[in-house]
């Protein structure tokens, strides 16, 4: 750890990686912890859920005390200055299918591409995605450590087994705040369910479904923290064993008895669409 007092950040000390980049930006804002203001944003949300700019308006309303704590933990270290050099930006790695499909058969650069390629995604999508919000961009550590949480949203679907579906979307949600935990989160992902549930009047144990997704990633070791490069080529059966993401026995049990009682789990997506971004904000 560095710091310095030269040049564009001299009226502050600044903790920076060995190449001069700070932690936090000077010019970043700090957030406010105001959570009758996030339950106003949740409440606009449900009303139009295209609009995701309310769920970053919920996330500024309940910042986590402990996000500044993991991007220093990760990026200071020897590990995450090896990683920032080795992926800087994870979308090129991700988006070029030609050289992941050259990696073994049933690893998990194949299941990627055939999830990605099946859904008409791309990591530069979601990008532009989250670009047309308008958040401002800072060249510090933080803003490193949250694009890449951002653009293992749709790896985290891939190695979980969860769908693009509306309950896949919740799960993944709650599967990110077992990695990241922030009440952000938690609102977003169990009030998103039980409104999913007011919603679809049905037997399937909804709760039990995100609970699990819960757990799931609070056993996973943290993706942020792990090389993607060196995730894409193992075997995908056997990186679910070495992260600890067993099968999401009640996620399937949701959409078997849905399926029973005559529902399309995937049309649920059209009346829950504003949700299915949530799971990647920072």
């Amino acid at each position: 750890m560095n710091t310095t007092t030269n040049g564009a950040f001299a009226s502050v000390d600044l903790e920076t990686a060995r190449d001069g980049t700070p932690l936090r930006h000077p010019h970043r804002p700090k957030t406010r912890y105001r959570p009758l203001a996030a339950l106003r944003h949740f409440h606009e949300l449900l009303k139009d859920k295209e609009n995701t700019a309310e769920v970053f308006k919920i996330y500024n309303a309940l910042p986590s005390s402990q996000f500044i704590p993991r991007v220093r933990a990760l990026t200071l270290s020897q590990h995450g200055e090896a990683l920032r050099t080795s992926e800087p930006f994870l979308p090129p790695i991700l988006d070029d299918h030609d050289a992941l499909r050259k990696m073994p058969r049933g690893s998990v650069a194949h299941a990627y591409c055939d999830f990605m390629e099946q859904e008409g995604l791309s990591a530069a999508g979601l990008v532009e995605e989250f670009e047309k919000v308008g958040r401002p961009v800072y060249d510090d550590l933080v803003q490193w450590f949250g694009s890449r949480q951002r653009d293992t949203h749709d790896l985290m679907h891939v190695l979980t087994g969860y769908g693009r579906d509306a309950l896949g979307e919740q799960c993944v949600l709650l599967f990110t705040h077992g990695q990241s935990p922030s009440q952000g989160h938690l609102l977003l992902g169990y009030a998103g369910s039980v409104h999913l549930k007011k919603m679809v009047k049905s037997e399937a144990p909804i709760m039990k479904a995100v609970r699990q997704a819960h757990r799931i990633g609070r056993a996973c070791p943290p993706l942020v923290g792990l090389s993607i490069r060196e995730l894409l080529i193992k075997d995908l059966r056997q990186a679910r064993v070495e992260l600890n993401i067993p099968e999401p026995h009640w996620y399937h049990e949701c959409h078997r008895i849905w399926r029973e009682e005559g529902v399309d789990p995937y049309d649920l997506l059209a009346r829950q669409q504003g949700m299915t971004k949530v799971a990647a904000a920072a």
